[in-house]
Order: structure tokens, then sequence, then C-alpha cells
């Protein structure tokens, strides 16, 4: 290395850098031979009057100019007992290389120091919780977090900072030629909108000479297997759990046999892991044994599995899951109850199933993937890697599955689209709907009102089925938003990822009314860069709202913007750079080697303690 260290290497020092820490000695060092960079903000938009502040910002980069120097962590990823991408505070140079100090995240070491938690009465303790926990009506949490709560600054000490990590920008060139070809395992549970992206993923796979199964619901395996990916069927009905979100769209359920629905399917789901990584293919009968896994974090289990079969393990997914920027930390909690549900059952699983010793309720396994490599689908001109992400993160860009190359519109259908001016797309695909008739009116009503031609796509809610429709309106029953959002001047829709991503490609101004989860943060996230109005609950969903939102979406400064970003999209690889970062984080040598069941795991830090403590306000069942 030089021995002039530049002022950009100086000011990185001072910055939060996460790698790999080695448990054998106080403090380990790498090679410093990097240079640093700011990434930039690509196909940003101009400021609108009515545009919020952006949630994020870019973060640095190290872009490593020795080929050669890898600092990947070399251990289990998934496993409780390894210690991946921890933050180190302290750096210095020590004979031309880079230092780090002791972890702070390091779980073994001294002891932690006397708390005041632990210092307080359980009466005390019950005392602050009852204050610090509000339930609202639609039933969701509020925690009022204060400074003048007698624990307030130990609890807040595991909110994230706002220093700015360094992330890794490898060199990617030759990674194929030194990767074996695997038998890998696709874990995927949700709706179509959550599989699509992955099985564009399997079949980039699959070129590069690796065997991929797609294990997914069954609703799902003529889709799966019509792309020429290998499929094996998981438990759960994607049906039932969209009905479930929608009817809860709390973290309480809202009625005793909601919470048996949700344990029936997670167990469902749970149960099916292993057989999906596995068994035989049940049709053929060819024998598949998983040599690594790609999973979404819904698909509860996975961590277990790859623990049991010793491989590894990364999280793909199209919903913002690591960062603590756009939501307050402590809204994060159901994470954790969630575990806290589930964790006599995962027990059994382990215990039973893969053989393995039980777990805390709170180990690495709940609640948490930030240690374990994690790709997000999504572009970085839509939102731009935040500056808490860490080299085991990338955002790798939306991942497209290009359907509609293959389809042939009907006769009717075709003509429709011809005859008149561009449509409107309003469709909410997997979602349920409670009420239909009603729903339908005011699409057509709005419609009417804005004086718009509008195609109607019935999906999982039937819209459409029990109105008259005129004749400026076309009743959809199946169609590829690849092929169809191109044919339209601006869409509405629920706000699910995919169905989101594919309309910025086309360059349609959207308009998002969500149900639950992820849309309300999509369609705020539209509303931000000015490609579409507020978002519309599907509560609050009214002739006079959507008229109001078609009106907005057909402004000339919308489309343009519209049409700006989908210009950066056309030109993206996410499905390139999903496969990439797979190849990326693999170990240099498998199979993994097995783990230790032998260590024993921690106890609850302060703000796990108070999740626990809330679970038992909120009386949420403990999974026994």
């Amino acid at each position: 290395m030089d021995s002039n260290v530049t002022d950009e290497m100086a000011n990185a020092l001072e910055t939060r850098v996460e790698t790999q820490y080695d448990d054998s000695e106080n403090k380990r060092t790498i090679p410093l031979s990097a240079s640093i960079h700011e990434q930039s903000n690509l196909c940003s938009t101009p400021p609108t009057s009515h545009e919020r502040p952006i949630l994020f910002q870019s973060s640095s980069v190290i872009e490593v100019s020795n080929s050669n120097f890898s600092p990947l962590p070399q251990v289990r990823r998934g496993l409780d007992d390894c210690i991946t991408a921890p933050v180190h505070r302290n750096l210095f140079l020590e004979n031309q290389e880079l230092v780090f100090s002791r972890s702070m995240t390091e779980r073994r070491g001294s002891p932690m120091p006397a708390r005041k938690l632990d210092r307080l009465s359980e009466r005390e303790k019950n005392e602050l919780i009852v204050n610090l926990v509000k339930i609202q009506k639609d039933g969701t949490v509020e925690v009022d977090l204060t400074n003048d709560s007698p624990v307030a600054s130990e609890l807040l000490e595991f909110h994230h900072t706002d220093e700015s990590s360094l992330t890794l920008d490898y060199i990617t060139t030759d990674y194929n030629k030194s990767i074996p070809k695997l038998k890998i395992a696709m874990l995927v549970v949700g709706t179509r909108g959550d599989v699509q992206p992955f099985l564009a993923v399997a079949k980039r796979l699959q070129e590069y000479g690796h065997h991929v199964r797609l294990a997914t619901h069954s609703n799902f395996r003529g889709f799966v297997k019509s792309a020429g990916v290998d499929f094996y069927p998981l438990g759960g009905d994607p049906r039932v759990l969209a009905g479930y979100m929608a009817r809860n769209k709390g973290l309480i359920p809202s009625a005793p046999g909601e919470i048996s629905i949700q344990r029936k399917q997670i167990k469902a789901i749970i149960e099916s892991l292993l057989p999906a990584c596995t068994e035989p293919d049940p049709i053929t009968g060819q024998p598949f044994k998983a040599q690594a896994i790609i999973a979404n974090p819904p698909a509860y289990g996975h961590a277990h599995i790859a623990e049991a079969l010793g491989v590894p393990l990364h999280i793909f997914f199209t919903m913002p899951w690591t960062t603590g920027l756009h939501t307050h930390f402590l809204t994060r909690w159901h994470e954790y109850l969630k575990a806290r549900d589930t964790g006599a059952h995962i027990n059994d699983f382990r215990r039973n199933k893969l053989k393995l010793a039980s777990i805390a309720y709170f180990s690495t396994y709940h609640g948490s993937i930030s240690h374990l490599p994690t790709g997000y689908m999504w572009s970085p001109h839509v939102v731009p890697k935040p500056n808490d992400w860490g080299p085991l993160v990338d955002v790798v860009g939306y991942c497209f599955l290009n359907t509609g190359s293959k389809y042939q519109p009907s006769d009717e259908f075709e003509q429709w689209i011809q005859k008149g001016s561009q449509p409107i797309y309003i469709g909410f695909g997997s979602m349920p709907l409670e009420d239909t008739y009603k729903t339908t009116n005011i699409i057509l009503e709005a419609l009417k009102n804005t004086g718009q031609r509008g195609i109607i796509d019935r999906g999982w809610g039937e819209l459409g089925t029990h109105s008259n429709i005129p004749d400026n309106v076309f009743l959809l029953v199946d169609c590829p938003h690849d092929w169809l959002f191109p044919q339209c001047s601006a869409v509405v829709h629920h706000g699910g990822a995919g169905t989101t991503a594919t309309g910025l490609k086309a360059g349609c101004p959207t308009t998002i009314v969500p149900f639950f989860g992820d849309q309300f943060f999509w369609g705020e996230r539209i509303y931000q860069k000015g490609l579409g109005p507020t978002p519309i609950p599907i509560s609050q969903l009214s002739v006079e709202s959507l008229s109001e939102a078609i009106r907005f979406m057909l402004q000339p400064e919308v489309k343009s913007r519209a049409t700006e970003l989908a210009v950066c999209l056309q030109n993206e690889d996410g499905v390139g750079a999903a496969v990439d970062a797979f190849h990326r984080h693999l170990p240099t040598e498998l199979p993994l080697p097995t783990p230790s069941s032998s260590e024993k795991d921690d106890g609850p830090n302060p703000l796990q303690w108070l999740f626990i403590q809330i679970g038992r306000v909120c009386s949420l069942p403990c999974g026994s």
C-alpha cells in the first residue's frame, strides 16, 4: 500500500465498517488495498412542490482494487453460533494495515455491566410497560419511548446509528469460473408477485449450470414448471395467508379464530421445508439434496434447515427488512413476538425432525436476517441502499421474468385496445376484497367522472363479476403485466413490489391502493418520487379519491418523471446482479463444517426484554 493515506481514506477510518470477526483474537487485520468513493444517486428526479424529503441517502462504497482480496465471511451463514459482519467503531493503522478493535456486536467476552433494567422490581417493570405501550383501535401497537423513561437510554442503545457504513463493491470478473455447479433449493412463501422474481433468478442460475428447485405453494406449480424450473410444493395457502393479512392489518389477531389460522399456516410451511431441500422429485423420482439455499424471510425455518444440512443460506426479498431508516426501530418488535408465538413449534421441529439442539426464543434465528447475506430486489434508482446497510447486503435491482414476450391477446381485447385512447389499468392482484360490488362501482364511476377508458383486472378479489361493464371498460381475467402496462396511460393497483416494478418499467404514473404490509411503503415511495398521488388505503377508496388520483396521474409532468425513470430501469439487469451476489457470498469451501450444538444462547438484551413484556401485556399466545 502507498505510504500516503488519502484524505478520503482518513475520513473513512472514522466510519463504521462491517466485516468478519475472528473470535480467536482480540483484533483482526486485513490488507488495506482499496480506494473510496461516494455512490451517487442515479436518475434522480427533480423535486416537486408536493414531494416529501427523500427517505434514503446513497451509501459510501469501497471499490476493491485487488481482485484476489476478498474479506467475505468464511463462516456458516444462518447459524446462531456464527458472528458475521459485526459493527466496529474504532479503526486504526498498524504497519500499513487497517486494524479492527474488538467488535461491539461480539456476543462472547467480558460480562455486561449491571443495567437499570436489572435493578427494577417486577412491579416497576410492569408499570413501565403499561406506560410505554398503547394498543390502537386498528390493532397496531404504539410504543412511546421518551427520555424521561427510567431505561430509555438503555433501550435506545439498540437503535441504529446515523454513521455511514462502508460497503464493498467487489470486482465480479471471473467469479463464475470458480463457482461449482450446485443443487440449489429456493424456498419462497407468498403470492405470485413474490414468486415471480425468484423464478427469474432461478432461470438465470440454471444458465450457469446449477440445478435449481423452486419450492413454493401448490397454486403456482404450473407457473413454475412452465418456466422450465423444477417445482416442489410447500405448505401454506397464499389465498389464506393474503386473507389473514388483509383482515389483521395490525400486529394482533382481530379474533381468537385468527390465531389458529396463523399457526396452522406457519406450521405447514415449516414442516414442508426439509422435504423441499432433501426429497426426490415427486413426479420423476430424481434425487435431490440441496447444497445451497435461497429463501425469502416469510419461509420461516430457512436458517434451521441450512444448519441441519450444513449449507450456505442467502436471503432475497422484495421489501425492506434490514434497515431502521424508514420506520422507528421499535415498530419491528412484531418479528420477535412472532418468534415467541412459534418458538415452541420451532424447537420441536429442531429436536424431532432436524436432530438439533433447542434454541432460545431470541436467538439470531428469530426476528433478524442481519447476519445473513441478503439481496433486495428493487432498483437503487427507486430506493438507494440506506446508510445502515453493510457489505452483506446488496440492492440488486428489479428482477423481471419477462413473461409477456410469448403472450398473444384475444382478438376482442386487441381490437378494444386499438380503437381508443390508452386506458387506465385498475386491479388488485391477489388481494381479497370485502365488498367486490362496491369496489367495482367505485372504479366505474371514477372512470366515468374523468372520461377515461379502463381495464379492470378481475384478480382474486373477483372485480367486475357482478356489475354491468360499459363499453369503455374491458374486464380482464389474466394477462402478463409486462405486456399489458405499456399499453396503458397509467396504473392503479395494490402496491405489490412486482406490480409496482412492472408499472415503473413501463413508464406508467402509478396510484397505489395498499391493503397491508410493504404496499404502504411503496405507495409512499411513489408519492415521494413524484410518480403518483398519495396512496389511498383500500378502506378509504371512494369515487372522489380515485377520480382525483386519476387526474393527478394524467398531468404531463408526472408522465415525464415516470418516463425518465423507465429509461433508467431499462438499463438495469437485476437478475444478473442477484446471481452475482449469490456467487460472491458463497463460502470458498463447500460443504460447510458441521456446527457445534454445545454453545448456549445468551439471554435477552434490554430491547428484547421489552418485546417480551409487550407480548405479555398484549396477551399474545406464546406458541405452547
